[in-house]
């Protein structure tokens, strides 16, 4: 298992940047809920140089690698040993207007908003850069990998997002969404089938849109069964 380093940030306060941040987003596949992201300044001076058992970010990484009750202590330590952090939300009604990568950057661009003070070097996890910002940015690709400062942000993302999810799967509890977190999953979308669409779901993903047509090609069927049988009825009493 690879655990991020220090050492990207610690570079550029080196170089003359006054405030280093990492941007992750998470939530981009699922068929339901938000896109979320945050952004979070690390205390550079809790880190220390080497990672060892004693030290509050030993066990950070990548939230993908790590379970819920992890995520649940690991978001305790890094908000305690964080100058700030911001968390931006994009609903799915907006992603459904401007496509997921934009929304996903837009989480990201609020994400950082949400700051006390805006970094001068902010490093996201990806391919993109935050059009709307003019300070230094550095897109890496596996950076929630690679850099301690990503890997926190997603981790607090995760669990902010997860804890959406939860409250959704309260409206709708059908669809399991306290389990899957609105990904994909076979449970999900069998769920989709017998169900259909709630207002949470993402209406332009392509299985959403399926599940939408094929409701509305049985209700229509419904509807013309309904017609033709009545009429059947209506000459067998003549």
């Amino acid at each position: 298992m690879k655990f991020p380093t220090y050492k990207h940030e610690t570079q550029k306060y080196l170089e003359g940047f006054k405030v280093v941040a990492g941007c992750d987003e998470v939530g981009i596949a699922p068929l339901a809920g938000p896109v979320v992201a945050a952004t979070v300044i690390l205390d550079s001076q809790s880190i220390g140089r080497q990672r060892s058992k004693n030290k509050w970010w030993y066990r950070v990484r990548d939230s993908k690698t790590t379970n819920e009750k992890e995520r649940t202590e690991l978001i305790e330590f890094i908000k305690d040993n964080c100058v700030d952090f911001g968390i931006g939300v994009v609903s799915h009604e907006t992603i459904d207007e401007i496509n997921i990568h934009q929304a996903a950057m837009l989480a990201m661009q609020k994400s950082a908003e949400q700051l006390k003070v805006l970094p001068d070097y902010l490093f996201l996890d990806g391919l993109h850069r935050i059009k709307r910002f003019d300070f230094a940015q550095e897109p890496v690709v596996d950076g929630d990998v690679k850099i301690l400062s990503i890997s926190a942000a997603s981790i607090i993302a995760k669990v902010s997002r997860d804890k959406i999810l939860a409250e959704l799967h309260e409206q709708y509890p059908n669809y399991g969404f306290v389990k899957h977190k609105g990904y994909g999953t076979k449970e999900h979308r069998a769920a989709l089938k017998r169900f259909g669409v709630t207002p949470v779901h993402r209406t332009s993903f392509t299985f959403v849109q399926q599940v939408i047509r094929s409701f509305c090609s049985f209700r229509n069927f419904e509807k013309n069964y309904g017609v033709i049988l009545s009429e059947a009825k209506d000459l067998i009493s003549v």
